[in-house]
């Protein structure tokens, strides 16, 4: 990386983020146009795997069992004090795919997920309601203004400072 900040220091950027941050928006497709809606979530590991508890009644679910593409946009509360351009914010992209309550690391993310938010446990007693595993591929995480930096799966300890793209030449 040729930028100020090291992989580390991206990578403890990230972590702080996720861990203050706990819903985010979750953006599916309906009608192949975007679709967004509110959710909590908690991360596995890394950012590669997110885990989302989500009624079957929901538009949202509804629109994953048709089309498993989505996104996830995560960002820190805006603020008067803070210019609204600047806030640290995160978007993923990937699939979905309901996980299994014979999952081998189901018990764990339900843990998990009912560690950060203790209200849900009544939800997963509902039929209804299913955990669902996103596998997210890219990431695009910006810490503020000349902060833009991508990962993807493959290495997702990895931020590659995201340079402005370059404009062709003008053809005379």
């Amino acid at each position: 990386m040729t930028d100020s900040m090291s992989h580390q220091d991206v990578q403890a950027a990230w972590a702080a983020l996720a861990q203050g941050v706990r819903t985010g928006v979750l953006l599916t497709l309906r009608n192949s146009h975007p679709f967004g809606s509110h959710v909590p979530f908690v991360f596995g590991p890394d950012w590669t795997r997110a885990y989302l508890h989500l009624s079957r009644l929901a538009s949202h679910t509804q629109h994953l069992l048709t089309d498993p593409r989505l996104s996830l946009f995560i960002s820190e509360p805006d603020r008067p004090e803070k210019n609204p351009l600047a806030l640290k914010r995160m978007n993923l992209q990937g699939e979905a795919a309901m996980l299994m309550t014979d999952a081998p690391h189901y018990a764990e993310v339900k843990e998990k997920y009912l560690a950060r938010f203790p209200l849900a446990a009544t939800m997963f007693g509902f039929s209804d309601f299913a955990l669902w595993e996103l596998m997210l591929q890219d990431a695009h995480l910006v810490l503020g203004f000349g902060q833009a930096y991508l990962s993807t799966a493959r290495t997702p300890h990895e931020w590659a400072h995201q340079k402005p793209e370059q404009k062709p030449a003008a053809k005379n």
